[in-house]
């Protein structure tokens, strides 16, 4: 069954959470798609997964790489999964795809402080449930560790 995860960032920025929750894939041995609403955005999240840390490697490559298919990691702004992932990350309000029950995970990723982004989370939560998903609900607390809130 999909486990869907929401992310509900406050004080904080994807760019701080992105890579860490990213790492913790990796190491669990899975493949990801970071789904972004815009080119732009996922060119500068590329651009950021380089740089983000000077100790630190996340191999990764954008959905144009002809050799996506090979990488652990695939930043895109389109429903494909162009490496075979099983674990999906939302962000920007990407809406949830269609296939999303042919992934052990999802973590939708949202800005706690923009409005339309809580609504459209609101709305995924509620079609998650409705579609009998495992779905849980993550908050950081106040030194920035992520705890499951009911």
């Amino acid at each position: 069954m999909t486990e869907v995860l929401f992310y509900h960032l406050q004080d904080m920025s994807l760019e701080s959470v992105l890579p860490p929750l990213l790492e913790k894939s990796l190491e669990r041995g899975w493949r990801v798609v970071v789904q972004s609403t815009s080119e732009e955005r996922a060119e500068a999240l590329d651009a950021h997964l380089w740089t983000y840390r000077e100790d630190s490697f996340l191999p990764h490559a954008t959905w144009r790489a002809g050799d996506a298919q090979d990488h652990p990691i695939v930043l895109a702004v389109a429903e494909a999964n162009p490496n075979g992932a099983n674990v999906r990350f939302l962000i920007d309000n990407a809406a949830l795809p269609a296939d999303t029950d042919s992934y052990d995970r999802v973590v939708l990723v949202f800005n706690g402080e923009d409005g339309d982004a809580l609504a459209a989370a609101r709305g995924a939560w509620t079609d998650c449930k409705a579609r009998g998903f495992e779905v849980t609900y993550w908050q950081a607390d106040e030194r920035g560790r992520w705890q499951r809130r009911e």
